[in-house]
């Protein structure tokens, strides 16, 4: 059992309130299907120009050279030009697991479109629902951080196989705020929730996650869910297979 008695939840997502494999099994496919369609029908989309040229301004940042990357218009040539480089970067970075500001803005629009028409649902563990009511009705401030966007996040609540829980969280953040891995990403997220760091405790699948939340005062806890990575001995967190090891104290 894993007492706490802070005010803050602040919960990862993949591995934690979901399955890794519908990240993996589900959502990914899903990119990968339908990308090239989305950037055909959608590309000229004021939100879908942004991603992409965030995308594309990471490639540049990155790549040894630049020659080869169009640039972004709304022209007929260009557009294609664009569409199709931005697939093959979607791609690129999806296949070496990159955690790309604009590729998970890009996602998540195409995400959308998945989740509105009801083609997805997105899954939860069967324990995260109550989970929800009872730190509700204890008053807990409730909050995700993920690697997916924050517009991703909010679909992804909205459309889960139990109906919509968006309405349980108070505060989203993503890899803007700063990677995940890193310990300055907790010091902004405990400034911009106005609490003190002790007082936030935070659920993830990732040990290094927690290192660095740990690293500037949070609580944490290691979640221990089918499907997840092995976990190394001695990472020094508290584990839990169930929502309902997590106490509430006053």
């Amino acid at each position: 059992m894993i007492e706490f008695s802070g005010s803050t939840l602040l919960l990862d997502i993949e591995g934690t309130t979901s399955s890794v494999s519908f990240v993996y099994d589900v959502m990914f496919p899903f990119v990968r299907r339908e990308i090239a369609l989305f950037l055909r029908d959608h590309g000229r989309e004021k939100e879908v120009r942004r991603a992409c040229a965030k995308i594309a301004s990471e490639a540049k940042t990155s790549a040894a050279s630049a020659e080869n990357i169009p640039g972004l218009s709304a022209a007929g040539a260009d557009h294609l030009a664009m569409s199709e480089f931005v697939e093959r970067e979607v791609l690129r970075l999806m296949d070496a697991d990159i955690k790309s500001t604009g590729l998970k803005e890009l996602q998540g629009l195409v995400w959308r479109r998945g989740f509105e028409s009801g083609e997805m649902q997105a899954h939860v563990f069967d324990d995260f629902p109550p989970a929800l009511r009872a730190w509700q009705a204890a008053r807990r401030r409730l909050a995700i951080y993920s690697s997916g966007s924050v517009q991703a996040q909010h679909l992804f609540f909205r459309h889960t196989i139990v109906g919509d829980l968006l309405d349980f969280f108070s505060a989203h953040f993503d890899t803007q705020i700063g990677p995940k891995k890193e310990a300055q990403s907790y010091r902004l997220i405990s400034a911009a929730l106005n609490t003190d760091p002790q007082d936030v405790l935070f659920l993830s699948d990732i040990v290094v996650e927690l290192d660095a939340a740990q690293a500037v005062g949070f609580q944490t806890a290691l979640s221990r869910r089918p499907g997840n990575a092995p976990i190394p001995p001695g990472h020094g967190h508290p584990e839990f297979a169930d929502f309902s090891e997590i106490l509430l104290t006053k």
